[in-house]
């Protein structure tokens, strides 16, 4: 199995359409149709069903398909050892990272990364921190720069950088805005607007509540941080956001609460071997590490 084919067959499984994986693969659409029929007749199967437009896996299409993602990372890999042989910096470097910490804390240091290396093509990819774990685990990325799940998964290696204190905040004539300090039942009173039900930002904040046996009233949900600062600012909710999104737009709620905390910082896979690029991004952000962070990284990787 040549590795054109394999990237020909993991493009259509991931876009489940062989135009998109063409635009995705920058070839046209019947040289990726020729390269999965030239698969298909190496592994004796058909890997897909067409079904009008439809295009889904076969049953031998998803045996193929974790193999072929493991096949390609070890040419990969394989790649990336001898290219490291030679000592420079240079090359591709596929980041992720979500976008409130690519607004708001990777600037810095994407701006000094580049300065330094020049001959690095920086390929940024803007994704949700969950979507951003599955794909360092299944080696479509090399690095992640997102919130760190409280449990994250033994192949990868997980490192805290930065700690963002979460601030319960409203806006300035909603009617919590006028009451001292306030317990967590007396919040649930009144909507919130919070991160997607599915974040780990979200999980942390439902937990908080959870342990005091109570019931978050969401009315909203977005996973831009950004977003959430707006709606509450317009006055459809309270809110939990970083520190560093309370502006004067916002009022800050004084809650009898220990506060909540979110670890951002960086994940690789244990497995994979880093090009030279990369470890260069580790250096830039091991340098960049908080000392909240440093004490906090117990338990967390």
């Amino acid at each position: 199995m040549d590795t054109q084919s394999l990237q020909a067959f993991l493009a259509v499984a991931e876009c489940s359409s062989f135009s998109r994986a063409a635009e995705q693969l920058h070839l046209t659409q019947p040289a990726v149709s020729k390269r999965i029929a030239v698969l298909e007749g190496q592994v004796d199967a058909r890997l897909f069903d067409r079904i009008g437009r439809r295009v889904t896996l076969t049953e031998a299409g998803r045996v193929l398909l974790p193999r072929a993602r493991e096949i390609l990372m070890m040419v990969n890999d394989s790649r990336r050892a001898l290219g490291n042989l030679e000592g420079s910096v240079a090359g591709s470097l596929t980041l992720a990272t979500s976008h409130h910490i690519g607004l708001h804390r990777l600037p810095p240091l994407l701006k000094a990364y580049t300065r330094a290396h020049p001959d690095v093509r920086l390929d940024l990819h803007f994704l949700d921190s969950e979507e951003a774990y599955q794909g360092v685990l299944d080696g479509s990325l090399e690095i992640a720069v997102v919130t760190l799940a409280p449990h994250p998964h033994a192949q990868l290696e997980v490192v805290p950088v930065w700690i963002d204190r979460l601030c319960f905040v409203c806006a300035h004539d909603h009617p919590l805005a006028r009451r001292a300090r306030l317990g967590l039942d007396e919040l649930c009173d009144f909507d919130a607007v919070l991160p997607g039900p599915m974040t780990f930002t979200r999980g942390l904040i439902e937990a908080r509540f959870q342990a005091a046996g109570l019931h978050l009233p969401v009315a909203l949900s977005t996973n831009y941080l950004e977003t959430l600062q707006m709606m509450t600012a317009i006055g459809l909710g309270w809110s939990l956001l970083p520190e560093r999104l309370v502006a004067d737009e916002l009022h800050e709620l004084e809650v009898e609460q220990p506060p909540i905390y979110r670890p951002l910082g960086y994940l690789v896979h244990r497995n994979r071997t880093l090009s030279n690029a990369t470890r260069a991004m580790l250096e830039q952000l091991e340098a960049a590490r908080e000392p909240d962070a440093r004490t906090r990284s117990r338990g967390i990787g």
